[in-house]
């Protein structure tokens, strides 16, 4: 089965209660479309758990972008690698004194997108062209792909034979619930992924305590809730 996950924050148990409800195993793949690390506690564990797992494909959002160009900043400003690690590390909310240079590599080679057969993965959205349809995204600027607001409206339907799987804004923005949002083609049954035309997967997870992954083999949608103490 292939599953996607979007805007995780560093909710690394939530995760793991997720995968453990999908059974999620070494035949599955899990794709997540940015935006692991903040605002929750365990944003290095999660990374650390993403780096354990060849099924897991990634790519970056807005917060892994604006890290790494602190990371940057830094390194223009010293050529003290131990002094630049833990500036690094005291970023990180949480666990962020687990942060080592393996996890500031990967996050370094993630791409802005993914495109498959039947879908794409990016953060934010994509840009449309005046008919609707969407550039070649090796030319779209990574601005475009990591902040995109527009395109979480329920007006923006590109004219693609591929899915878009997206995130970036809550769908609570959209639907006033925390629940993943698939926009069918007309006349379509939803059962297949060629019947969509674009998912909206932002669950909210770090102010609503709900994390969502979709199914694409399934066209289903499974959720996990914080426990309340």
């Amino acid at each position: 089965m292939k599953y996607v996950i979007s805007d995780i924050h560093g909710e690394y148990e939530l995760v793991l209660a997720l995968m453990r409800r999908i059974g999620f195993s070494a035949s599955d793949e899990l794709y997540l479309c940015g935006d692991f690390i903040d605002k929750g506690d365990g944003s290095v564990q999660l990374i650390r758990w993403l780096l354990s797992k060849p099924n897991v494909h990634c790519i970056r959002g807005n917060h892994e972008e604006v890290f790494l160009s602190y990371y940057y900043s830094l390194m223009r400003d010293t050529e003290d690698y131990g002094e630049v690690l833990e500036r690094l590390k005291d970023y990180i909310k949480g666990d962020g004194q687990l942060l080592d240079w393996d996890i500031i590599e990967w996050l370094e080679a993630l791409p802005y997108y993914i495109e498959a057969d039947s879908f794409i993965c990016v953060h934010a959205g994509v840009p449309l062209d005046e008919n609707n349809e969407i550039p070649p995204l090796g030319d779209v600027p990574a601005g475009q792909l990591l902040y995109n607001r527009r395109f979480k409206n329920p007006d923006v339907l590109p004219r693609s034979e591929k899915c878009v799987f997206f995130g970036h804004t809550a769908t609570e923005c959209v639907s006033s619930k925390p629940a993943i949002i698939a926009y069918k083609r007309s006349g379509r049954e939803g059962k297949n992924i060629e019947d969509y035309i674009k998912i909206h997967l932002d669950t909210g997870v770090f102010t609503s305590g709900r994390l969502g992954c979709f199914c694409i083999d399934s066209c289903t949608a499974v959720y996990v809730e914080r426990q309340v103490e």
